[in-house]
């Protein structure tokens, strides 16, 4: 076993060595002996050193991850049913509320006229008399139409000219017939100039028929109109598949504050039932022009709001009074007397219409009651007989079917009413985009006995709702026609009384005017005076801030879909 040497172990035997030398030096001296050689320590085998351990590695860094995607909000999709197709894109050529009420999400007006019927300003800011004859506007700045053109003092008079001129076949023409001359004496001032005073002016350019299209668009001429257009709007136009919908896109340069849904769709549903199906199974979320039967059941249903709003439409049948048998004032009276507008109005609607005592409704200014044409069966007879009609005489009376509520249904109910007075009635219908045309065609094409339609006075002003339809002036003349007086009534004393009302600046002045025309007009009956409408319309609940105008539209710019 080998020895383990230490320090200690060195020390002793050091010291014992030094003893012995000493013992030695002092003893009788031996012989020097070789001192026997020290062995060594045993070698101890070295242990390596513990191995160091080679450092972890170290970890990549785990990469950084990006931030959750933010998901896309799906475009929001506003669809709505209504029961006709527009006309054509032609704003300044449409006649019909229906097309307004989409085209007019795309042009815009100087003047619009608010739900509770206060005139504001929109393309324009400002409008003054600033002579007997000489109006004023200040345009609105930095607006530019959604081709790029900008909107300014040229724009406008482009297109003031554009409806004036005859040849062009404005539909609206007569609303700024009295307008002689447009200047444009700076980028954001037009000055109009009338052949004498216009009373109504200001708020006949809030009509949809005088709003503002791209002059680009107007000098491309009339089939660049009708292919395309080109406002300042809210929305674009994304396409029209005709006879089946009309497709809207937000404008994002808007001027204004910007409409939130995406993208409108005006869906054509002619039945009422298959709208109402649609909106109640979420296929669309507004359906229009609901009859009042289905309101009841509908404002249970937890998903649906029925809006009932106001109108100032009226409803009526008009009579040629050049074709026979309704040359006879005679004739037109006993079909006045013969059909029950109450009964109409509490069967059909339900009290959702009101039975017309005037050729306007009680909104608009000018507005005359006058004494109603109660049912009277005996007197209907004896009139006709007077007038040399004999018993089942046989007529002809068109009218829409998708156009008004329950049009095809009232339409019926004439005929039915007035067989109990000796008149036979075949009823026939066309397509809205055919049926104006056809019915209110120029006298030389003219074929139409006696037809139904209906006029919102949407300026709500007289003279909107009754020059346009009873002076002579607007006979309809021209394809497609231009005058919406399709009576060809003509009374001298009538047409005067309307023109003094366009000049007439004093208010109580013009109501009287009107009051005076109101009651030749109902005596002479060139209208079966029928009933004014009710507004109902069905709306999703999960859609908010649309607003069901009086005028007949809808307004979607502030709605929102949840």
């Amino acid at each position: 076993m080998s020895t383990i040497w230490t320090k200690r172990s060195f020390v002793i035997v050091g010291l014992l060595v030094a003893l012995t030398l000493i013992a030695t030096a002092c003893a009788a001296p031996e012989p020097t002996k070789a001192p026997e050689p020290t062995k060594p320590p045993a070698a101890q085998p070295t242990q390596p050193p513990a191995a160091t351990k080679a450092p972890e590695p170290t970890k990549a860094p785990e990469p950084t991850k990006p931030p959750a995607p933010t998901a896309t909000p799906r475009p929001k999709v506003l669809n709505i049913v209504s029961g006709t197709d527009i006309e054509n894109l032609m704003m300044h050529r449409v006649t019909s509320s229906p097309s307004f009420t989409v085209l007019q999400h795309i042009y815009e007006t100087l003047f619009q006229i608010t739900p509770d019927g206060k005139i504001e300003p929109l393309l324009a800011e400002e409008f003054k008399a600033t002579g007997p004859t000489e109006y004023t506007v200040k345009l609105r700045k930095g607006v530019k139409f959604t081709d790029g053109t900008p909107f300014n003092a040229a724009a406008a008079k482009a297109n003031f000219d554009w409806v004036l001129k005859v040849e062009n076949k404005a539909a609206y023409r007569s609303l700024v017939d009295t307008v002689t001359d447009v200047k444009a004496p700076a980028e954001d001032t037009i000055v109009l100039t009338t052949k004498e005073p216009f009373s109504p002016i200001q708020i006949h350019l809030t009509h949809g028929g005088i709003a503002m299209v791209s002059p680009a668009l107007l000098a491309k001429g009339e089939d660049a109109l009708a292919a395309g257009a080109i406002g300042t709007g809210p929305y674009k136009l994304k396409e029209w598949k005709k006879g089946e919908a009309v497709t809207l896109e937000k404008n994002n340069d808007y001027w204004g504050a910007k409409a939130i849904i995406d993208t409108v769709v005006f869906k054509m549903v002619k039945e009422d039932g298959a709208r109402l199906v649609a909106v109640e199974s979420g296929d669309a979320d507004v359906a229009v022009r609901v009859p009042p039967a289905e309101m009841a059941r509908l404002k249970t249903n937890k998903d649906l709001d029925v809006n009932v709003t106001d109108s100032l439409r009226t409803i009526y049948i008009f009579f040629n009074v050049e074709k026979k048998p309704f040359d006879d004032k005679r004739v037109r009276q006993a079909v006045n007397f013969c059909v029950d507008k109450k009964a109409i109005v509490d069967k059909l609607f339900l009290g959702a219409a009101r039975a017309s005592d005037a050729p306007i409704v009680p909104a608009v200014f000018g507005y005359a009651q006058q004494k109603a044409y109660d049912r009277d069966v005996a007197k209907a007879q004896a009139l006709l007989k007077d007038a040399g009609i004999a018993a089942g005489t046989k007529v002809v009376l068109h009218h829409p079917t998708g156009r008004y509520v329950q049009d095809a249904l009232v339409a019926d109910a004439v005929r039915s009413q007035l067989k109990d007075c000796g008149l036979d009635v075949e009823l026939k219908t066309l397509e809205w985009a055919q049926y104006v045309p056809a019915v209110r065609a120029e006298r030389a094409t003219n074929t139409t006995q006696f037809a139904m339609l209906g006029w919102g006075t949407v300026t709500g002003d007289a003279d909107y709702g009754l020059y346009s339809l009873f002076h002579k002036a607007n006979h309809p003349k021209g394809s497609p026609p231009v005058g919406f007086n399709g009576s060809f009534y003509d009374n001298a004393k009538v047409n005067e009384l309307l023109e003094k009302g366009r000049t007439e600046t004093d208010l109580k002045k013009r109501a009287e005017l009107y009051a005076e025309a109101q009651k030749l007009m109902w005596d002479d009956a060139p209208w079966l005076f029928l009933y004014s409408e009710v507004q109902v319309t069905a709306i999703r609940k999960n859609v908010t801030g649309l607003v069901v105008h009086p005028q007949e539209r809808l307004i979607t710019f502030k709605a929102d879909k949840k």
